[in-house]
């Protein structure tokens, strides 16, 4: 083997070696009516790594997905989508984070991303302040997550 064709395929052997893993794109739709009843998020739960990104896409009209201040980790990153755009979020930092339509959250219109397995901030997250409808849908979340 000529030393170029060795020093090159040591090269593309490292880089190889050391490029990040790719993180995924999670896609969760904004729905009037789904499997879970009216105004609501498809899939509700979801479970992710590190680093990967979840698309809030609003198939019907009238709905944005924004994060809940009172349930996501400590140093977790806020986000708030627009009504009727699509909005991509790449979760940086371990932990559960709520996620609520804005003018349907009274509707109960929420879900939960987990990310990661460090699930500290799930015994509080309870104590987040929701519309009877909301902590009525969110409730099983939680306790899906929590069954891991």
């Amino acid at each position: 083997m000529k030393i170029s064709t060795l020093f090159a395929t040591a090269a593309i052997a490292f880089a190889a070696a050391s490029a990040p893993a790719l993180a995924a794109d999670f896609e969760v739709k904004m729905l009037n009516k789904g499997e879970g009843g009216d105004m609501v998020f498809e899939p509700a739960l979801t479970k992710i790594a590190v680093g990967d990104t979840v698309t809030f896409v609003p198939t019907d009209p009238s709905h944005n997905a924004e994060s809940m201040k009172d349930m996501m980790p400590e140093g977790g990153t806020t986000f708030k989508g627009k009504i009727n755009k699509e909005v991509k979020v790449t979760f940086d930092k371990e932990g559960v984070y709520g996620v609520k339509c804005l003018p349907h959250f009274a509707m109960g219109m929420v879900a939960l991303v987990v990310v990661g397995d460090d699930l500290s901030n799930i015994d509080t997250a309870p104590n987040a302040k929701m519309p009877p409808k909301a902590k009525e849908r969110m409730l099983p979340l939680l306790e899906q997550a929590a069954a891991k």
